[in-house]
């Protein structure tokens, strides 16, 4: 972050325009979003490193990817990585830039690719740079890389993480936490499920919230790869045709030969496949940022920018124009041919099968477009965040038609129902997801707003969902010149649910993964863990709430 015009952030602050909370229900006031003004405290503009993560390259038994972000353009940035034979290599930093379209500020990010590392080895990396402040004592960390061939390793996942700083929109102290709660269990690396740090609920500041996002969690991400996908709070205004220069231009994952770079990829560790997607492409859900009104949202002057006029959304659902999905299944049909992967593991942001109440639900355009292909390919587990709570399925394959009803005449409705095929389940059985895919709501990271509360059918008390079926478009609110978003337009009965967490919403999902033997049994074993009493005071402690283990034959 180099240049900025003073009076652009306070011309932003002072217009009565401002991004709506996606997703919550009722209509928004100036005072709530605009009044998040507070500011991290900085260094001196110089090109000392900060906000430094890690990711996996095309092969991560050889390749790490170190990023990191500066206030200043940094003069020659680089990464020195040592083995603990002593080995040393000096390895240059590529930079990328963006300018923030709302506020005029220039992001500066670098990005050094780690080539030709042995697997399963520890290495301590230094980032630097010729004007770097800390130049006596550089940042330093260390990562290992992941093993070869079928070896256990165990990672973790939450999604919806927010910040510690309360000054900005949805962020609270309990995202400190949750990053140390990754470094508790010591993961090979983490997935990060989507909705990172809400930066555009914060128009006046978007930068400064990625910042204060990207130094805490730096605390483990620095240490281990951090694999992201996309939600829809990393969609912002005037940031690129799909809103996401911020997210790529801080993120370098793994290649997925499209147009879209770094919006899906995918990886392999030992014998399992993980694929992740960006859902903001198929769900019906109107959930990106968003301009509530009463007035326009004006972006500062320097960025040359027209005013946004209320009732104006980003919505970009389709923008891949099916490439995304073509990539998926060719993706998934290939591991499906390849003996030596056991397990497909997907990660997005919105949610195919949740029944939060108070949060978003379920969408119809993931179930539409993707969950034939999990059915066809053999998917294992999905992990979402996007609902701020604890949610597990049963596993599930195929759908039943026409189960849902209008929320408003209730008239029947296709949902789509995914089909439960196994619902009896002892708490020390294991699930054979070969028959079925389990679906994972983890949105408890540390956002200020946990939504616990979950759908419950008046008559009987069984679990129920909100399902979007159809695109959800703003309307006009009670009030003039206000807009809110229309809330679920149908219901269905949640068949599928099979486990809720009604104590918190926050926790963190510590998965297992032993291959096995070929010809024997393979295994991946999640235990999750939630934060009680993190809803009313933040809290370091987690303990266990439940465990679940899967279990099928190895491949060959």
């Amino acid at each position: 972050m180099v240049t900025k015009n003073p009076q652009d952030s306070a011309s932003i602050a002072s217009r009565r325009g401002f991004l709506k909370l996606a997703g919550a229900s009722g209509i928004a006031t100036a005072a709530n979003v605009m009044s998040a003004t507070a500011n991290a405290a900085s260094p001196g503009p110089d090109g000392t490193p900060e906000q430094v993560h890690l990711t996996w390259g095309q092969d991560p038994t050889r390749e790490v990817v170190v990023s990191w972000a500066s206030l200043a353009q940094a003069v020659h940035p680089r990464v020195r990585i040592r083995t603990h034979e002593g080995h040393a290599s000096v390895i240059h930093g590529v930079q990328r830039t963006y300018t923030d379209g709302l506020n005029g500020e220039i992001v500066c990010t670098y990005h050094a690719r780690l080539g030709d590392l042995h697997p399963d080895t520890t290495y301590h990396y230094e980032v630097t740079a010729d004007n770097d402040s800390n130049a006596a004592q550089p940042f330093s960390a260390s990562f290992r890389t992941a093993p070869r061939g079928r070896r256990k390793f165990r990672f973790t996942s939450y999604g919806d993480l927010a910040t510690p700083n309360t000054g900005w929109v949805l962020s609270s102290p309990q995202s400190r936490f949750a990053v140390q709660a990754v470094e508790r269990f010591d993961p090979l690396f983490h997935l990060l499920n989507g909705d990172l740090c809400y930066a555009n609920l914060n128009a006046a500041h978007q930068p400064e919230v990625w910042r204060d996002f990207g130094n805490n969690a730096q605390v483990s991400a620095a240490n281990r790869p951090w694999m992201p996908c996309p939600g829809n709070h990393e969609v912002e205004f005037n940031n690129g045709r799909q809103g996401f220069d911020s997210y790529v231009t801080r993120y370098t994952l793994p290649d997925n030969g499209t147009q879209f770079p770094g919006r899906w990829y995918s990886f392999r560790v030992s014998s399992v496949l993980f694929v992740s997607l960006d859902a903001d492409d198929v769900v019906y859900q109107d959930a990106a940022a968003f301009v509530a009104g009463p007035a326009p949202l004006v972006p500062a002057a320097s960025t040359g920018n027209p005013a946004i006029e209320p009732g104006t959304s980003f919505y970009i659902r389709g923008y891949s124009q099916g490439e995304q999905t073509r990539w998926l299944e060719k993706t998934l049909r290939d591991a499906s041919r390849d003996d030596d992967i056991d397990w497909i593991i997907v990660q997005m942001h919105q949610d195919a099968l949740s029944s939060s109440k108070t949060g978003n639900g379920s969408d119809k355009g993931i179930r539409e477009a993707w969950l034939p292909l999990f059915d066809r390919y053999g998917v294992d587990l999905v992990l979402c965040g996007h609902d701020h709570d604890y949610e597990r399925s049963h596993p599930v394959r195929g759908c039943n038609h026409h189960a849902g009803r209008d929320a408003t005449t209730g008239e029947r409705v296709d949902t789509l129902q995914p089909r439960p095929v196994m619902t009896a389940h002892r708490a020390n059985d294991p699930i054979d997801t070969s028959h079925g895919t389990v679906h994972l709501i983890l949105g408890g990271g540390g956002t200020s707003a946990p939504l616990d509360v979950y759908g419950t059918d008046a008559g009987t008390g069984n679990p129920q969902a909100q399902v979007f079926t159809k695109r959800n478009r703003p309307i006009p609110g009670a009030t003039a010149g206000t807009f809110v978003r229309p809330v679920a337009d149908a219901v269905e009965d949640a068949i599928w649910s099979a486990q809720r967490d009604t104590g918190t919403g926050y926790g963190i999902a510590v998965f297992d993964c032993d291959p096995g033997e070929h010809g024997g049994k393979t295994s991946i074993t999640m235990n999750y863990y939630h934060a009680p009493g993190a809803d009313q005071t933040p809290t370091a402690d987690y303990e266990l709430f439940e465990t679940i283990v899967l279990e099928k034959g190895c491949r060959r």
